[in-house]
């Protein structure tokens, strides 16, 4: 038999969600404020060797602002193209004969894809359980344990007190614990800082979200040097660009204080819409990232979606959410575009 296709890729599909163009996209929980200036300074100041030459091996700068920001060692700081590849990157890294990861689920929906794609069973435990017994992520040796804090889609956070209870069961000799913390900024609560002194804790950041990048496609992680090292070993040089790691190091320092102030309007934004949620009958789930999940409305999220596409705005659909039922994800943003997405939602709401 021909080794090609991979007979464990025939069932998987092209992440492809719709992102049909649309008057206002609220699908994907970007930076509904724009990018950082910082940023956007840098790349239009871009000379032909920026494009020309290849980049750092590793994007040494915006490592190195990774360590001032969050004062950890610069050893300690792996990064990629995006979180996503720093993810796909650890997967790939704790590989072995038989070896599988475990979830809290609901969650990331490409953690089941990266998982398959790396030759790995993905195993879930249901959010409620996990929460309640922390051990339960353990059963059966897992390589890897995944963790999503803020969760998404939820936007729910697991209380820090929770995570080092996780560490506490996996010891120095258990599994890596993966901490995706790609809305952080949104909780006002990170363990980055405590990464570098655990041997079996990767946090993992993005600035798609907070700080306006997800075209130039940045994401970073922290924990132990050696952790790091194999991490960057799995991922290989030249993943980020010129422009993409200058940029981000630029935005990263946030000197004129932008992010902070976009995050401090998304979290006072969050808080308005899902009382206007709430007066519709659509009380969303208790959200500490930039993002709000709701009941659908007529049953089906899928139909609700193209309903409210139809109407100019796009939101996330998602089926059978334990303990809510189909749902849909809607990204927090300045006023004017709530109140759009606002309107469309009552004109649905009463057809």
């Amino acid at each position: 038999m021909s080794p090609f296709p991979r007979h464990d890729f025939r069932d998987l599909t092209l992440y492809a969600p719709d992102r049909r163009p649309v008057a206002v996209d609220l699908s994907d929980n970007t930076n509904q404020w724009g990018t950082h200036p910082a940023a956007l300074e840098r790349i239009r100041a871009a000379t032909a060797d920026d494009l020309a030459r290849y980049p750092e091996l590793y994007a040494d700068k915006l490592r190195d602002q990774v360590s001032e920001t969050f004062g950890v060692p610069r050893e300690c700081v792996a990064t990629g193209c995006g979180s996503d590849d720093v993810l796909d990157s650890t997967f790939r890294a704790v590989w072995g004969a038989g070896a599988f990861i475990s979830f809290a689920a609901p969650t990331f929906s490409l953690v089941e894809p990266f998982a398959r794609v790396n030759a790995m069973e993905a195993r879930a435990v249901p959010w409620p359980d996990a929460l309640e017994e922390p051990e339960r992520l353990l059963e059966g040796g897992p390589a890897l344990v995944y963790v999503c804090r803020p969760n998404n889609p939820t936007g729910e956070a697991a209380p820090e007190f929770w995570v080092r209870q996780l560490l506490d069961l996996v010891g120095e000799a258990g599994p890596l614990v993966l901490l995706d913390e790609a809305y952080a900024d949104f909780a006002g609560s990170t363990l980055v800082a405590e990464a570098p002194a655990h041997p079996r804790l990767l946090v993992a950041r993005t600035l798609s979200k907070a700080y306006g990048l997800a075209g130039l496609r940045i994401g970073f992680a922290v924990g132990a040097p050696e952790t790091v090292l194999e991490v960057e070993k799995s991922r290989g040089p030249y993943k980020i660009t010129r422009l993409g790691s200058e940029a981000g190091a630029a935005a990263l320092a946030d000197a004129d204080g932008w992010m902070a102030a976009a995050v401090a309007e998304c979290i006072e934004n969050r808080q308005r819409l899902s009382e206007e949620l709430a007066a519709r009958s659509l009380t969303p789930a208790r959200s500490r990232a930039n993002f709000l999940l709701f009941p659908s409305l007529s049953g089906s999220a899928r139909i609700d979606a193209l309903a409210l596409r139809a109407e100019g705005v796009a939101v996330r659909p998602f089926s059978e959410v334990p303990g809510m039922g189909d749902a849909l994800r809607v990204t927090v943003g300045p006023w004017p575009l709530m109140e759009t997405f606002l309107d469309a939602l009552d004109r649905v709401r009463t057809r």
